[in-house]
């Protein structure tokens, strides 16, 4: 895992935990966005910033 993708990570858990606190002490659902968008960070950082697998090092055979 490279460090953009531990950020990432980092940044969903911290949006979701602000999102859940604010909404559970205040009881506004304006903190409803705040999942919302940790939810669509998570999706983000696991579509865009996955990690490129390794090349093959076996060489590949000529046809005829």
């Amino acid at each position: 895992m490279n460090g953009a993708l531990k950020a990432a990570w980092a940044l969903t858990a911290f949006v979701v935990l602000v999102g859940a606190i604010g909404w559970a002490t205040t009881g506004r659902a304006v903190f409803s966005v705040f999942l919302v968008l940790g939810i669509l960070t998570a999706v983000g950082a696991a579509l865009m910033l996955r990690s490129v697998p390794p090349a093959s090092t076996r060489p590949e055979k000529d046809t005829p």
